[in-house]
């Protein structure tokens, strides 16, 4: 009997057991705040917005009630209401949908690789629900060069209310400034 066979084995199991705990730990520390049963989502979401952020629909092009939005806020997660896009950052694509040249903060949103058209794509959803809220794609201005091209199904706008001159300085460094 080959004696280096078992030893092989032995190795290869707690490799696998090494990576196994690894994945969980990395799964276990990005858990989701808000977690709903399908029924939940579908009583407090329109069936267009349930397509769109829980299904991975997209609405059609041109027709979502945010594309032509000038007011100046923060768009925010249908389903969960985690700030998302400021309209600082938003810009006119042509392509028929919101789009923004960044996130309001990193940290809200995740990104996955999508293949549903045959062809990689690549996700944006809501970190803090896991709603579907577009994809990014990598044609957009400076100062990021990204598209973050979203469903206005998936968003809810949130108008700016005058804040105190204190207020608004911190916010206009925290925000990156609009393409011009």
């Amino acid at each position: 009997m080959n004696v280096r066979a078992p030893r092989l084995i032995l190795i290869a199991s707690i490799a696998a057991g090494l990576v196994a705990s690894a994945l969980a730990q990395e799964g276990a520390s990005k858990p989701r705040k808000v977690m709903k049963t399908d029924a939940e989502w579908r009583k407090q979401l329109t069936p267009n917005q349930y397509a769109v952020t829980r299904q991975a629909d997209t609405e059609p092009r041109g027709t979502g009630k945010l594309l032509h939005n000038k007011a100046k806020g923060i768009y925010e997660c249908v389903g969960c209401d985690t700030p998302l896009f400021s309209s600082k950052t938003k810009f006119e694509s042509g392509t028929g949908w919101p789009s923004f040249f960044a996130p309001y903060d990193q940290a809200n949103v995740e990104t996955s690789t999508d293949f549903k058209l045959g062809y990689a794509r690549t996700e944006v959803v809501c970190k803090t629900c896991g709603s579907h809220l577009g994809h990014v794609f990598d044609d957009g201005p400076a100062p990021t060069g990204l598209r973050f091209c979203m469903n206005s199904a998936a968003l809810k706008f949130a108008k700016d209310t005058p804040a105190s001159p204190a207020s608004k300085d911190k916010a206009d460094k925290d925000q990156p400034a609009a393409p011009k």
